[in-house]
């Protein structure tokens, strides 16, 4: 796991190996076969056709969330409910200081609706779910319940570009 700052204040961040990331409910991380599988498209290849900066793909019972367009270093911050994409920044510093500015400014794309049983891992999705705990990840604490998830872009600053993928829970 990528960590830019001293590790007692770091966060931290997910990279991939070029191809989207996914975020995996932990209940249905054996049914996640990355890029291996003997069908003619594997999961890694349903990840990498999901269009625009997030898509829903069904995963045994329920559903992953694909981080698409691409491959920026990623971190949840759950503070805000977002998902931050290190698009472009000379620092982590940078970055975090611009998440503020960039949520009340990001250009927002429609929003979608996931149901989620409990708590995530992200990873790259070339990765089969069962070895995500090998490999560079990251565990989000969700609550279960159904969310709105909304995934925006923002220059919070003159060198700093972020992407954002942000949950709502939504009432019951």
């Amino acid at each position: 796991m990528a960590r830019y700052a001293e590790p007692d204040t770091a966060v931290q961040w997910v990279e991939s190996g070029g191809g989207p990331l996914i975020a995996v409910p932990e209940t249905v991380l054996p049914f996640w076969t990355g890029a291996d599988g003997d069908e003619l498209a594997s999961d890694y290849d349903r990840a990498c056709e999901v269009g625009g900066d997030v898509g829903l793909l069904p995963v045994g019972d329920s559903a992953a969330l694909v981080l698409g367009d691409e491959p920026a270093s990623t971190s949840f911050l759950p503070e805000h409910g977002t998902f931050v994409r290190w698009c472009a920044a000379d620092s982590e510093d940078e970055v975090l200081a611009g998440v503020p500015a960039a949520l009340a400014t990001a250009t927002w794309e429609n929003e979608v609706r996931w149901d989620v049983p409990g708590p995530l891992v992200l990873f790259d999705s070339a990765w089969p779910g069962r070895d995500s705990e090998g490999t560079e990840h990251l565990k989000v604490d969700l609550e279960p319940g159904r969310y709105a998830v909304r995934a925006g872009r923002a220059q919070p600053g003159p060198e700093t570009w972020l992407g954002l993928v942000q949950l709502r829970r939504l009432p019951n």
